[in-house]
């Protein structure tokens, strides 16, 4: 499977422009990273996503799905990353995959800002989250860009 990754341009003192169409998100390059509370203690977590976003012109019609394995949680600790996957709290056996779909995208000084619908076991929630979009690799025409292959992660948190 190809996967692709939008080229990015920033004009001087501007938002960056996006090139139109349909791309798909690499999971082995592409995340969703988080922070909780457990136990009164602040944890760095990730989640491999899966998805495409569709490019659009106006750049805020945008459409984004994402999903993540929940039993892909990574924490860098094994024992936190099955209590997190586990019945008490995600429930990977049960609801095997969390998803977000982008309503709106808009740019602000700190960058893409997505607000959309997170569903996590059978529930969904409003989520506003920040991009970090590292551009290059192959247009939705199968050319290749002008800049290097990278990653498109997701930060929850607005």
């Amino acid at each position: 499977m190809t996967t692709t990754t939008p080229v990015m341009q920033l004009p001087p003192g501007g938002q960056p422009r996006l090139t139109a169409g349909s791309w798909s998100i690499d999971p082995a390059q592409s995340d969703a990273s988080f922070t909780a509370t457990v136990v009164g203690r602040p944890v760095r977590g990730r989640l491999p996503l899966s998805g495409v976003v569709l490019i659009t012109e106006p750049i805020e019609d945008l459409t984004t799905r994402l999903a993540a394995r929940a039993g892909a949680v990574s924490t860098g600790s094994p024992v936190l990353d099955r209590l997190l996957a586990g019945p008490g709290f995600l429930d990977a056996a049960a609801y095997p995959e969390i998803s977000f779909r982008s309503e709106l995208l808009a740019w602000v000084p700190a960058g893409w800002r997505a607000v959309g619908r997170l569903q996590v076991k059978n529930a969904e929630h409003e989520l506003a989250c920040h991009l970090d979009l590292h551009l290059g690799g192959t247009r939705p025409d199968g050319s290749r860009a002008s800049s290097s292959p990278a990653a498109g992660s997701s930060t929850p948190g607005g």
